[in-house]
């Protein structure tokens, strides 16, 4: 099963885990958002919709997404673009894909300064 994990970090902990790949250290997939607002922001309700489902299907055609979470083909168009700049979707041929089979989340909230 191939998961990713989508989270906040750091430019440091993002480039602490890049050198551990080069060195040869698994990590395991992650799409990285530097902070909690920005997640919350590319990733809104009907978004996560949209992952949840693409998720295990392979590449769909965007009219398909729109059918699969029973919305409008222009609204979808929105968000799936949306997704491509974030990193988050991936366009291919002639439609759009999220190549996992599980999405894990992880970030940490601490208390208010």
């Amino acid at each position: 099963m191939k998961t990713v994990t989508l989270g906040v970090s750091s430019v440091e902990a993002t480039k602490r885990r890049m050198a551990a790949a080069f060195q040869g250290e698994a990590q395991g997939t992650f799409i990285s958002f530097t902070s909690i607002e920005l997640l919350w922001k590319v990733l809104t309700a009907k978004r996560w919709e949209i992952l949840h489902a693409m998720t295990g299907q392979g590449e769909l055609a965007i009219r398909e997404v729109a059918r699969r979470v029973g919305r409008d083909v222009k609204a979808v168009h929105g968000d799936v673009t949306a997704l491509v700049h974030a990193g988050v979707l991936e366009r291919s041929g002639d439609g759009v894909s999220f190549p996992y089979d599980a999405v894990h989340v992880d970030f940490t909230l601490r208390k208010a300064a």
